[in-house]
């Protein structure tokens, strides 16, 4: 039985080293993206093997062909199950212009810390961290493993040889092969604060540029404008025939052929999580939305129906006043997300077809997919999450689906053959890959909680049929 006050007054007294150690996480600029950042991966690394080390665990930094991968393991009695808490420690580029404070400086504001990186994703890979400390410390009988990457923001492409090389293990390092019962995630955001979700899903992603070239260089619009074709026009206008911009509908025959209904019972669970289009407003800081008859709709357009983005189109003169040419080239960087049962592949074929029909000289470059992902509603494991999140928080939680994307969830769920549930932390006025990305300690510390009573709940399946999903 837990003690909800000694619990929570480990907590509190653990916050001063909490925000010591994500500020040491944030201030590394961890961006995958940028090949120049491999010496922080490498820094990063070794602080999470020092952090996963002081909390008992056995490390090891695995080598996977990019950046590294750290596995932890804490086992305590083979005989117990086993969970295994997947998270990133890479993160998106920023620009330090843009934002109030310096973006890889932590800056706490009370009690809210500002950062790249600090919810997504290294402030709830830290709470589960704590949570599991605390849940071993308040003797929970299971094992719990770590699987932290560096590669998640630009799609795990080496996230599966990392895996691979774990789970066969290496006997003269004395490192016993890696398996698991479960996996959880906590790279997730609720639909608003104060009301607790747990998604069972996540989008897939298409990401594609379409490049017109009609000439050799850019030419005067004065001698040439009327007769030579302009690339950007001709972009633009292929771009609204592949979708309506004003509702987000794709125009492309086909698309949407293989998407996967929403039943009712996954409409149930997404009302329950509260969702509200004026919160989800101000959240982001956006001044209207497209179109829809209620805030259920506008939901499920987030995260059950797939989308068609228009990223940027590059091209032209970007300079102060206006040159007058005609530009010779111009590309779209565009992308979809895609759900169950949308396939990348196919999806793309479909793309370059339209486009071949209609603009026959442009070429599509296909720059990286991920399929889509659904878990069965329910199940076990889940309902543990439910109890976790409703005697933390106090209010029981929605199921939704994530609107973006994980590739190492698909990785976990084939290779390890384990379920995989998603009990994230972060909030949407955290700012996901925006600017002055923040976390604050009230979901820092719900979070902790959360997962020492989650670890809790895990234990206890072993004492009963665990069975389905």
């Amino acid at each position: 039985m837990i003690d909800t006050k000694e619990i929570r007054n480990h907590i509190a007294a653990s916050r001063a080293a909490f925000e010591e150690q994500l500020a040491a996480l944030v201030e590394l600029p961890t961006v995958s993206m940028d090949p120049e950042r491999r010496g922080e991966m490498d820094r990063c690394a070794a602080l999470a093997q020092q952090l996963l080390a002081e909390a008992g665990a056995r490390v090891d930094i695995i080598e996977t062909g990019g950046n590294p991968m750290v596995v932890g393991r804490v086992t305590r009695d083979p005989s117990f199950p086993t969970v295994t808490i997947y998270n990133h420690l890479d993160v998106q580029p920023a620009e330090a212009a843009e934002w109030r404070t310096p973006p890889f400086k932590f800056t706490r504001d009370g009690d809210r810390y500002f950062a790249r990186g600090s919810t997504d994703d290294k402030g709830p890979a830290l709470a589960a961290l704590y949570g599991a400390r605390l849940a071993l410390k308040t003797d929970a009988r299971v094992n719990i493993q770590f699987l932290w990457e560096l590669e998640e923001e630009i799609g795990s492409p080496n996230f599966g040889r990392g895996l691979a090389s774990a789970i066969a293990g290496a006997p003269a390092a004395g490192r016993p092969p890696f398996t698991t019962e479960s996996v959880v995630v906590s790279d997730t955001i609720w639909t608003a604060a104060g009301r607790p979700s747990i998604p069972y899903g996540l989008r897939g992603l298409l990401g594609f540029t379409v490049t017109l070239q009609t000439g050799a260089k850019d030419v005067h619009s004065g001698t040439t404008g009327g007769a030579a074709r302009n690339p950007i026009a001709e972009v633009a206008a292929l771009i609204a025939e592949c979708h309506d911009a004003r509702t987000g509908r794709v125009k492309i025959p086909g698309f949407y052929a293989d998407v996967r209904k929403v039943t009712a019972a996954e409409r149930k669970g997404f009302a329950r999580a509260g969702f509200s289009a004026r919160r989800f407003k101000a959240a982001h800081e956006l001044s209207s939305l497209r179109p829809f008859r209620d805030d259920l709709a506008v939901m499920e357009s987030l995260m059950a129906q797939p989308t068609f983005e228009v990223h940027g189109i590059v091209g032209g003169y970007t300079g102060p006043g206006i040159k007058t040419i005609v530009p010779h080239r111009a590309t779209a960087k565009l992308s979809t997300r895609l759900v169950p049962d949308q396939r990348p592949a196919a999806v793309l074929k479909l793309i370059k077809a339209f486009v071949k029909k209609r603009l026959p000289d442009a070429r599509v470059v296909h720059e990286g997919s991920l399929s889509p992902y659904l878990a069965p509603l329910g199940g076990p494991y889940n309902a543990a999450g439910v109890v976790a999140m409703r005697e933390t928080f106090g209010k029981e939680p929605g199921f939704t689906r994530e609107g973006g994307s994980i590739g190492a969830v698909l990785t976990m769920r084939k290779v390890l053959r384990a379920p995989v549930i998603f009990l994230g932390l972060s909030l949407p006025e955290h700012g996901y890959h925006a600017v002055n990305e923040n976390f604050d300690w009230g979901q820092a510390s719900g979070g902790i909680e959360m997962f020492c009573r989650y670890f809790h709940q895990i234990a206890a399946l072993k004492r009963r049929p665990a069975g389905g999903h």
